[in-house]
């Protein structure tokens, strides 16, 4: 067997030593309120009920009352003190849970045992009022052990083909989701095949669009750089050796990926060859959304309720206003005479 050219460092792994620090932080905070949409399977329920246990979440489980006890049953749990609204089946708890967060009861929801198009046809009804001028988007936070440093990948749940103007929007919320966690400014990088605009690759045209953005203050609080491709945006010496200077080339914190699929591919490959942990969020609602998964291991599913903890209490101290201001000072300065 030919043996890899680096040998990867595994004492930066520290048994997910990342999430370990964010449920840290998160936990010195109040708990947020959060809507646990049809918790009807063990996996899920546990996932609340651990978050609770941690101090993370007040979770409010929405959904058919006999079939969410007899999860905490094959749990061994018991749901004496937690709050559960009934809701007849899936499609009508993520319709009460959406309810909930525009009536201001929750800060959060978290995903339990639907789908998550059934979750987001509910956050998307125009009727429930969780839109906001943003274009929703999901942020993986990856744990992974042999990069220097916490690593966010975007968008690989939610748009399937972003344009430019979405992909303004998923860049400005992974901004916002970095600053939250106190990476001010964090580094973009707007993920490619190759590193020069060409207009044969449209991701390259965009990417150097979104940099452009940028210098006109239609996206703030990151410095941008592309396109870059992936060797080059964690690479410095891949970086070295292509020319590349830029503060974010080598350097990244948050990759922008092309597409849906790009994304997700580089996601999960980066959790079953490279030993990497998994987490994230959906921003852009008038709430931050978690989209647990059954694959999901309990410190994955406890980092995204920290991550949604955090997100929100940032939120509420105005950190997301202050940045549709900046954005809006930006536009009506262009637009005037």
């Amino acid at each position: 067997m030919v043996k890899p050219a680096v040998t990867p460092d595994t004492s930066l792994r520290e048994d997910r030593a990342r999430y370990r620090e964010l449920i840290a932080a998160a936990k010195r905070l109040p708990p947020i309120r959060t809507a646990v949409v049809h918790p009807c399977d063990e996996a899920s329920l546990l996932g609340a009920l651990e978050a609770s246990d941690e101090g993370l979440i007040v979770p409010i489980l929405v959904g058919p009352e006999p079939k969410i006890r007899a999860a905490a049953e094959a749990a061994g749990r018991c749901l004496d003190g937690f709050e559960l609204v009934a809701a007849p089946h899936s499609h009508a708890a993520a319709g009460r849970a959406a309810e909930l967060a525009r009536e201001g009861r929750v800060d959060a929801l978290m995903k339990g045992s639907l789908h998550t198009d059934e979750l987001m046809a509910a956050v998307l009804d125009p009727a429930m009022g969780l839109r906001t001028e943003r274009r929703m988007s999901h942020v993986f936070a990856i744990d992974a052990p042999h990069y220097s440093k916490p690593l966010f990948i975007t968008d690989a749940a939610i748009n399937i083909y972003p344009d430019l103007e979405t992909k303004r929007d998923i860049v400005q919320n992974a901004i916002d989701l970095a600053r939250a966690l106190k990476i001010d400014p964090p580094k973009v990088a707007i993920l490619s095949a190759v590193e020069t605009v060409t207009p044969k690759i449209p991701s390259t045209v965009d990417a150097a669009a979104l940099c452009k953005m940028a210098d006109r203050g239609q996206i703030t609080g990151g410095i941008l750089e592309g396109p870059l491709a992936f060797d080059n945006a964690v690479s410095k010496e891949a970086a070295r050796a292509k020319g590349i200077v830029s503060p974010v080339a080598g350097d990244a914190d948050i990759l922008v990926a092309p597409d849906l699929e790009a994304g997700n591919m580089l996601a999960k490959q980066l959790v079953y060859l490279g030993d990497a942990g998994i987490a994230g969020l959906v921003l852009g609602a008038r709430v931050p959304i978690m989209l647990t998964s059954r694959a999901d291991g309990v410190l994955s599913r406890l980092a995204s309720a920290a991550l949604a903890q955090i997100f929100s209490h940032w939120r509420q101290r105005g950190g997301w206003q202050k940045t549709e201001e900046k954005m809006a000072v930006h536009a009506a300065t262009e637009l005037s005479p």
